[in-house]
């Protein structure tokens, strides 16, 4: 995968770019499994669905018909409601994704978010941990992986994607004060679930959609950046699942990504959410060196 990070509309779709960094990495014998785990590489794409579950799906009534502001206020208010969300000014998460390639491995990540769009990302893997980091205004990334030891600048795409990406708080909460047109485009059943489909339009942006599970109005899948592949873009999408409270806000555990025409899947893992840590700016600032530790702030 040629492209780095990429902070998605919401907390879930960063999913995409810790695998980005991960497909392009050997991986390291030490963190083999003898087992794959539910839903690591190799578990169908959500599109993939055994032919049973299809016609389960199909045969789901449609949601009531709801207007687009009863959606987003419900969503808001399911996700722990607008002021609690405007009182978090830093967030920080740290798990485990799948690495891909033959061997079924899990490499450790931490993530580090402050308003208004700063955003820190540590992988490791081999004893090494790469870093990708984005301040507001200028991003710089170390990938040890490569053999580049060096601090290298984003590139004129990954700041494009860095400085459009979402704040913390994703893509509906102050939608209207963001600039975000928010559109109904159907409803569609998403693992099994009946959902509302929703088009958003982001003021600088590309438009994607977004689903909102239409019994728990918590999101069930939203659209990622495309991936080029064989010189074609994909769709990419990342399906959230295992909601818990943190901090009185809710949010995913568990975030599967599927790329159209690519088999399989990728899943990642958020084991610890620190809601409101006291993150200096300094973290956010171009990277010294690569660091060898990593460790949750």
């Amino acid at each position: 995968m040629k492209r780095s990070l990429s902070i998605l509309c919401t907390l879930a779709s960063l999913a995409s770019p810790l695998i980005s960094m991960a497909e392009t990495t050997p991986a390291p014998k030490a963190a083999t499994r003898s087992k794959a785990a539910p839903g690591a590489k190799g578990t169908p794409a959500p599109a993939a669905a055994p032919a049973v579950k299809a016609t389960q799906a199909a045969k789901l009534a449609p949601p009531p018909a709801l207007p687009v502001a009863q959606i987003v206020e419900r969503n808001v208010t399911a996700r722990g409601g607008l002021a609690a969300w405007r009182a978090v000014g830093t967030l920080t998460m740290a798990g485990e994704m799948d690495a891909g390639g033959k061997q079924e491995t899990r490499l450790p990540y931490v993530l580090s978010l402050k308003r208004p769009r700063k955003s820190r990302l540590e992988v490791k893997f081999r004893d090494q941990t790469a870093v990708q980091v984005w301040d507001g205004k200028q991003g710089w990334k170390v990938r040890p992986y490569l053999n580049r030891g060096e601090v290298e600048p984003f590139t004129a795409a990954e700041a494009r994607s860095a400085a459009a990406a979402a704040e913390l708080d994703g893509p509906l909460v102050d939608f209207e004060r963001k600039g975000t047109q928010v559109e109904l485009a159907g409803t569609e059943v998403v693992d099994g679930r009946n959902t509302y489909k929703l088009k958003l339009t982001p003021k600088d942006g590309q438009p994607l959609h977004l689903w909102i599970d239409a019994s728990t109005f918590l999101e069930a899948r939203i659209e990622g950046e495309p991936r080029r592949i064989d010189g074609h873009l994909r769709k990419v999408t990342v399906t959230y699942r295992d909601f818990r409270p943190e901090g009185g806000l809710q949010f995913p555990h568990t975030l599967e990504t599927a790329v159209e025409t690519v088999k399989g899947s990728h899943k990642m893992t958020v084991q610890a959410i620190k809601v409101g840590p006291p993150l200096d700016d300094g973290l956010f600032a171009k990277p010294a060196q690569s660091p060898t530790r990593l460790a949750m702030p």
